[in-house]
């Protein structure tokens, strides 16, 4: 399990007044059919915010993978994208305590109060960095969503770890603080 994850379940007692073991038996008890009635509940009944309530709907679910896992089966046949993704993780790790990263099927939302960045393998040779930039132009560098749709408004495409540099560390904090 990353440590950003571990760091949330860990502080999950304090931010939402109980244990993902609580919320787990609480889910189980109401057993919803969709995400989407979980987090109504989550967030309309008990004040959860998305973020917490989106991870604790993921590890609620009977025969959900560990966070390892869905990354691994990300990075399955595009390993050599994997050093991005980890030089990403820590450079939004360092934003604060307060980031969230969430493991999904083909993707990683990190989160704020709100997402504010989405990283997912593309392709065998390219990462899609998607980002919430709201008013800021678009350029070659910093292009539109593409497939992202409303997701991000932006998203910068990786082949390497050294365009993880100081502008999109720039971006990344931007969208970090614009998620509050």
């Amino acid at each position: 399990m990353d440590k950003v994850l571990q760091t949330m379940i860990g502080n999950m007692p304090e931010k939402t007044g109980k244990s993902l073991e609580e919320w787990k038996a609480i889910l189980k008890q109401k057993n919803f059919a969709k995400h989407g009635e979980a987090m109504k509940f989550l967030k309309g009944e008990h004040g959860v915010t998305h973020g917490f309530a989106n991870t604790i709907i993921h590890l609620s679910k009977e025969n959900t993978q560990d966070a390892n896992d869905l990354v691994t089966a990300q990075y399955k046949g595009k390993e050599d994208l994997l050093p991005i993704y980890e030089k990403l993780i820590a450079v939004v790790s360092d934003f604060g305590k307060d980031v969230i990263t969430t493991p999904k099927k083909t993707s990683v939302s990190v989160i704020r109060k709100k997402q504010f960045a989405l990283i997912k393998p593309a392709t065998k040779t390219r990462i899609d960095l998607g980002l919430k930039l709201k008013d800021k132009p678009v350029t070659n560098r910093l292009g539109n969503s593409g497939p992202f749709g409303t997701m991000c408004t932006h998203r910068v495409q990786l082949t390497s770890t050294s365009e993880v540099d100081n502008e999109l560390k720039m971006w990344l904090k931007e969208a970090y603080e614009k998620a509050n």
